[in-house]
């Protein structure tokens, strides 16, 4: 990321997408989890299929059990092939890192609750990587709030 200065301002300039992928997930922690329907975002749904990540219903399921039941301290969690362990909670957030990726920068996990949905935002690198990829995702839920989602 760098931040430029035009005519109207400063803004900032993404030179690599933050994100590898995103998944929108119908939440409802009094619900049962099997009754769940997943959303990518249109704007990553390309990098999702040249990533050749693919959201497994039942993978999925597991995770928003995982959710549900608070295990984040101990246990790890799994998305497509990776596994992933938390490595910091906050109010309605949690960060993962990557413990199975051959990637040599890296992977990880960015999860954040909605009133309606969880978001999981997956993104390839480290620190730097990982703060743009915490503000991407902290974007789109800006978003669905102000739809009322």
């Amino acid at each position: 990321m760098f931040i430029e200065r035009g005519r109207s301002g400063l803004r900032t300039m993404w030179v690599h997408p933050p994100l590898k992928a995103a998944l929108l997930i119908n939440y409802d922690p009094t619900g049962p989890s099997r009754l769940l329907s997943t959303i990518s975002s249109p704007s990553i749904a390309c990098s999702v299929e040249e990533e050749g990540i693919k959201a497994d219903p039942i993978e999925i399921s597991q995770f928003v059990n995982y959710v549900k039941c608070n295990k984040m301290q101990k246990e790890t969690f799994f998305i497509a092939p990776n596994e992933y362990i938390v490595t910091s909670i906050h109010e309605n957030w949690f960060h993962g890192r990557c413990i199975s990726t051959s990637s040599p920068a890296g992977e990880g996990a960015i999860m954040m609750q909605t009133a309606a949905f969880l978001l999981l935002a997956l993104y390839n690198g480290s620190i730097g990587s990982a703060s743009g990829a915490v503000t991407a995702a902290d974007q789109l839920v800006l978003q669905l709030g102000r739809k009322n989602l």
